[in-house]
């Protein structure tokens, strides 16, 4: 008579385990038919070609060789107002109470300077016309800059008149009142307004570069105080 030995039942996660490991094993795995190919580190570090000149030197891409040095900037060259003379009523120094120009003329003593054709010229648009040296406040009511119109004559009988008139109004900006710039277009001028110090620099730079027929400044010391 044939005996069995008792069966000893398994539990629902080994009887699992049994399958998933059977599942695994009967079937051949999918990643052992692929092989991995092998690429030399030379397809990505490969040095380009060079060619050589006839001494053995090498070559730029326009086949000229390549300097040796590092090429030096001529920095006079890319100056291109280098070889332009200088105004000689081109401001040098803004003074408190004047001003000194590239000819060596100085304005002192809380003089403008009006600076019309090349000509430099004492300018005090705060005076009244009286002749008695009564000043003249130049801010109205309004905190805007505003001058008699004919403290500016002078540009009226210049021919060819400048094209453009540029404004210093003192140490600070401010707007100038629509009357100035309504006299100083009836004379046919563009005008810019400035500070003193960059009205003098702009007007360096524009007489210099367009000529002095064409830029005229008027400008009030960066210290004068109503």
């Amino acid at each position: 008579m044939a005996t069995f030995s008792p069966s000893i039942p398994l539990s629902a996660p080994a009887r699992r385990l049994t399958t998933l490991r059977r599942i695994t094993t009967s079937r051949p795995s999918l990643l052992s038919s692929f092989t991995t190919p092998r690429i030399s580190a030379a397809c990505f570090f490969s040095s380009p070609s060079r060619t050589l000149s006839k001494g053995g030197a090498p070559l730029a891409h326009n086949n000229e060789p390549v300097p040796t040095s590092s090429p030096t900037t001529d920095f006079s060259s890319l100056d291109v107002l280098g070889n332009t003379p200088v105004p000689s009523t081109s401001i040098d120094v803004c003074h408190h109470d004047g001003f000194s120009l590239n000819s060596g003329v100085q304005i002192t003593n809380g003089s403008g300077a009006l600076l019309i054709g090349g000509e430099a010229f004492e300018w005090k648009p705060w005076l009244t016309k009286d002749g008695k040296g009564t000043r003249k406040k130049m801010i109205n009511s309004k905190w805007q800059w505003e001058i008699d119109p004919e403290s500016l004559g002078v540009l009226s009988v210049v021919w060819p008149r400048p094209d453009l008139l540029i404004l210093g109004v003192g140490k600070y900006n401010r707007p100038i009142s629509p009357k100035t710039r309504q006299a100083i277009g009836e004379m046919g001028m563009r005008v810019e307004v400035l500070d003193t110090r960059n009205a003098a620099s702009q007007y360096n730079l524009l007489a210099t570069e367009r000529g002095v027929g064409d830029v005229a400044a008027a400008l009030v010391p960066i210290g004068f105080e109503e």
